[in-house]
């Protein structure tokens, strides 16, 4: 669609007071539009343009007070309700510690906020929305009755910028590279994943070898990462709410991983979505988005951790589970177990 034939933000008003139970992502994709545009649309009316920096929102977002954070990709949604807490900025990464709010922040992904009002009879909604450049969402925090509503429009206050223009205008999307694939020296992968003494030392060893984590997967052999059938992840969360033994749940986008960690308890499948509703945490899992799921262990210094990880079919991590544990303690023998009595894909071909 050329940018002459884009709807005007009153086209895009007028459609979604026609269609008032879609999804705002919904809404967007039937308009062809981003969904940072179908919000701009409403600037002046229940929407205000703020600041989009991630890291002058974190040095603000505790004066909020409980809140929920919604962090989403394409098959997941993930949300947490709680305090931001000790949050550390940073030019290249920032993160949030809290009990409840666990985030790792890419800042520079960050580029559009807006602050956002909903009205339905006496139910008033506000939230604080931050999109990327091309104005895909990359982080929500959505207030709640206990929220701090004057620290809420201080802040909104103090971020709005000048710029309130209904209209969003992207910033065109750099070319993907090639996507030829460089030939896997799986000795040397081998060699390289079985000295890790951190989980987080993959991300270096993927880099170093010029791959991409399916590759990885693929390649490494099956004493290190093996595939799961679809069942998995459900019988994972279920086998684990059985015990109440505490896990951790990442979903994330180019702009953001958010965390949960602890037990899940409420879990409920309707359709495709696989559904955790507990106090603090909701899940939201597109199952029939998962092309590939794996088991996959990874050495550490307390002994080898297993994760849970499941991919689309571009191979792109959609969501990923571990065991809770503390640094410097083995992986728990009841996660272990669990993961390890999981059902494998049955790969086998009738002749």
């Amino acid at each position: 669609m050329t940018e002459t034939t884009l709807p005007s933000p009153s086209e895009i008003r007028a459609y979604r007071a026609a269609n008032p139970k879609l999804r705002e992502r919904d809404i967007a994709a039937q308009v062809g539009i981003s969904e940072a545009a179908l919000v701009a649309a409403e600037c002046g009316l229940s929407v205000v343009r703020i600041d989009g920096d991630a890291n002058r929102f974190l040095a603000r977002a505790p004066e909020l007070g409980e809140v929920m954070a919604l962090t989403r990709n394409e098959s997941a949604v993930h949300e947490k309700i709680g305090i931001f807490e000790k949050a550390t900025a940073g030019k290249q990464a920032s993160i949030v510690l809290g009990s409840e709010i666990d985030l790792r922040i890419f800042p520079g992904a960050w580029a559009h906020g807006f602050a956002v009002t909903k009205t339905d009879g006496d139910d008033v909604r506000r939230s604080l929305q931050f999109f990327d450049a091309q104005g895909t969402a990359v982080h929500k925090v959505h207030m709640r009755a206990a929220s701090n509503l004057d620290a809420y429009e201080a802040i909104v206050a103090d971020l709005k910028v000048e710029d309130q223009s209904q209209v969003f205008v992207p910033v065109s999307k750099a070319a993907a590279a090639s996507e030829t694939e460089n030939a896997v020296d799986s000795t040397e992968l081998r060699d390289q994943w079985s000295k890790m003494t951190d989980t987080h030392q993959f991300h270096g060893i993927l880099r170093r070898l010029k791959l991409d984590r399916r590759q990885a997967l693929n390649s490494i052999g099956e004493d290190f990462a093996w595939k799961l059938d679809a069942s998995a992840i459900e019988t994972m969360m279920s086998q684990s709410a059985e015990i109440e033994l505490p896990i951790m749940c990442f979903v994330g986008n180019h702009g953001i991983i958010q965390i949960h960690s602890g037990p899940v308890a409420t879990i409920k499948t309707m359709g495709p979505w696989l559904n955790v509703m507990d106090p603090t945490f909701h899940l939201h899992l597109r199952t029939d988005h998962l092309a590939e799921i794996w088991a996959v262990r990874k050495p550490t210094a307390d002994g080898h951790v297993t994760s849970l990880e499941a991919l689309d079919a571009k191979g792109d991590m959609v969501i990923q589970f571990f065991g809770k544990r503390k640094e410097g303690f083995a992986e728990r023998p009841e996660w272990r177990a669990i993961m390890e009595g999981l059902q494998r894909l049955d790969t086998t071909v009738a002749a």
